[in-house]
C-alpha cells in the first residue's frame, strides 16, 4: 500500500466521520459543516477561475458570482434534505462516496482505455466500477445489515446509478478547470486528496438531484 493511498483512506475515515457526526447530532451542526464545506469549496474554485481568467475581470466576476449562488443554492438543499430525512440523505452520501471508491480502485487495478481527454487518468474500467459500487451502499442495508428501505428497491438502485453518473460528470467538470488552470489539485487541505472540492466534487452535484428526486419520487 503506497503513502498516498494510506493517506487517502485516513483521510477519507476523518471526513466520513465528522460528516455522519454533524449530520445526526443535530440540524446546527450539519448547518455549520455545510456553511464551512461550501465555503472552502467556493474559495477553492474561485481560485482555479482566477488562474485561468487572470486577465479577464469580467469572466471572473461572473463565473465566481454563478457558482457562490450555487454553494449556497447546494447548502440549503443539503441542509433541508439532511433535516428532513437524514437517513436517506447518509444513504445518498454513501453512494457518492462507493462511487468515487469503485471507480479510484477499479480504475486503478483494472486500467484500460481512456474514458476522456479531460482527465487522462479517468478509465472506462474506472467509470463502470463506480455504477456497479454505487449500488454497495443499497446491497449492504438489505444483506448485511437486514434493512429493508421503505422506498421501493427498484427505484433506489435506478437512483443509486443516475447519482453516480452525476458524480463522475462532477468529477469531471472540475476535472477540466483544473486541466484549464494546469493545476493537479483545487487545494492541499487534505493529506492525499488535495483540496476539499477535490474529495467532494462529486457530492456537490450528487445532493441537489437527490433532493429534487426526493421530492418528485417521494413526496416529501
Amino acid at each position: 500500500m503506497t503513502d498516498n493511498l494510506s493517506k487517502r483512506i485516513f483521510t477519507s475515515f476523518i471526513l466520513i466521520s465528522i460528516l455522519v457526526a454533524c449530520l445526526f447530532i443535530g440540524k446546527y451542526s450539519w448547518l455549520v459543516l455545510l456553511i464551512i464545506a461550501s465555503t472552502i469549496c467556493f474559495f477553492e474554485f474561485s481560485y482555479l477561475i482566477k488562474k485561468i481568467w487572470k486577465k479577464k475581470i469580467l469572466n471572473v466576476y461572473l463565473i465566481n458570482s454563478f457558482s457562490f449562488f450555487y454553494f449556497i443554492f447546494f447548502t440549503y438543499s443539503a441542509y433541508d434534505f439532511g433535516k428532513i430525512n437524514s437517513e436517506y440523505m447518509l444513504f445518498v452520501l454513501s453512494v457518492c462516496i462507493f462511487s468515487d471508491m469503485g471507480g479510484y480502485f477499479i480504475g486503478k487495478l483494472v486500467g484500460g482505455k481512456k474514458l476522456t481527454k479531460i482527465s487522462p487518468n479517468k478509465t472506462i474500467s474506472g467509470s463502470i466500477g463506480s455504477f456497479v459500487f454505487s449500488l454497495f451502499p443499497l446491497f449492504i442495508l438489505l444483506v448485511i445489515i437486514k434493512i429493508v428501505p421503505d422506498k421501493n428497491i427498484i427505484i433506489l438502485v435506478f437512483i443509486s446509478l443516475i447519482l453516480s453518473f452525476i458524480c463522475q460528470s462532477g468529477d469531471l467538470f472540475i476535472s477540466y478547470f483544473k486541466r484549464k488552470a494546469k493545476v493537479k489539485d483545487t487545494g492541499s487541505l487534505l493529506p492525499g486528496h488535495g483540496g476539499l472540492l477535490d474529495r467532494i466534487d462529486g457530492i456537490i452535484f450528487a445532493v441537489p438531484i437527490a433532493f429534487f428526486l426526493n421530492k418528485l419520487i417521494f413526496y416529501l
